[in-house]
């Protein structure tokens, strides 16, 4: 006979199909965030891609940010950041940067300490920094959202990889008004020759950053910091970063913007005090994405303990 019912065989080779499709399908998403980093990184807290910058302040800094895309969709990419760091000498700062992202059914964490040495140059506040970054970076299934056959093969051969090493490495130049900083995220990305999916695809390989505070108004009440950045990304066509930072130091507000040539733009304000900061942004998705997600938001917070 022809017309029959599905078989339990069947069935289950739908749901694992499903299974797989939903997996591919957070694979692809974590690594289009990856793309569009936290745009704290830009002028709030550049420690988070460079460990060069670790402990740039004489007191202890700590900031945490949260990112989500503004979408109902099960499974959208969202990721969490805390940092720490001061400065325990003149020319000695130490950092821990912690990350948390869940995309789909994959949840990484990455944890790494960091350690700086900041050699003073004559003149303006210049400063030429390096950094190193160590620690380890563990991905894994989240099994309590998924909602079928567990023992599929693909996502228990995932979740059978072991976390391992990784690390960042960076240098910067530092002055009153200018910044260049260089970063080699990803260390295990970089020097290493295996395909290990975690680490391979999508991967920041480099970042470049340069800007410049001009002077405005009567005075130089406030600043105008334009910005030029370089990202080359393993697998991906290298990623142009142009914006600018309007710092209004008097009132303690900023307000920013900066354009990816990966297609978005992210538009940022914040509040900056002494002992505290507050900030808010939202990337504009400007590219074919724009069918799928309404753009990604993004919050974040630092104080300011034991300053001079």
């Amino acid at each position: 006979m022809k017309n029959q019912a599905p078989s339990k065989i069947s069935f289950l080779k739908i749901t694992k199909n499903l299974l797989a499709t939903v997996f591919l399908m957070g694979m692809t998403l974590c690594s289009k965030a990856q793309l569009s980093p936290f745009q704290a990184m830009y002028f709030q807290n550049k420690y988070i891609y460079n460990p060069a910058m670790a402990g740039m302040d004489h007191a202890l800094d700590i900031n945490a940010g949260y990112r989500k895309q503004w979408s109902n969709f099960p499974g959208t990419p969202r990721t969490g950041y805390l940092t720490a760091d001061f400065q325990p000498t003149d020319k000695v700062g130490l950092g821990l940067n912690v990350t948390d992202d869940q995309t789909g059914l994959i949840k990484s964490t990455r944890v790494v300490a960091s350690y700086a040495y900041h050699i003073q140059l004559e003149g303006d506040n210049q400063h030429l920094s390096f950094g190193l970054s160590l620690g380890v970076n563990d991905s894994r299934i989240d099994y309590s959202n998924i909602n079928g056959d567990i023992s599929d093969v693909e996502l228990n051969r995932y979740s059978e990889l072991k976390p391992y090493l990784d690390g960042d490495f960076g240098v910067a130049y530092t002055s009153n008004n200018f910044y260049l900083g260089a970063a080699l995220p990803n260390l295990k990305t970089t020097l290493s020759q295996s395909s290990d999916q975690r680490y391979d695809a999508d991967r920041v390989l480099f970042v470049g950053i340069a800007s410049y505070k001009f002077p405005v108004g009567d005075g130089g009440a406030f600043k105008l910091e334009p910005l030029a950045g370089l990202r080359i990304v393993k697998g991906y066509t290298d990623i142009v970063d142009a914006g600018f930072n309007f710092d209004m130091e008097r009132y303690g507000l900023y307000f920013q913007s900066i354009y990816h040539s990966s297609s978005s733009l992210g538009l940022g304000f914040g509040l900056d005090q002494k002992t505290y900061a507050f900030s808010f942004s939202y990337n504009l998705e400007t590219g074919q994405l724009t069918t799928y997600t309404n753009g990604t938001f993004e919050i974040g917070f630092k104080l300011r303990l034991f300053g001079k």
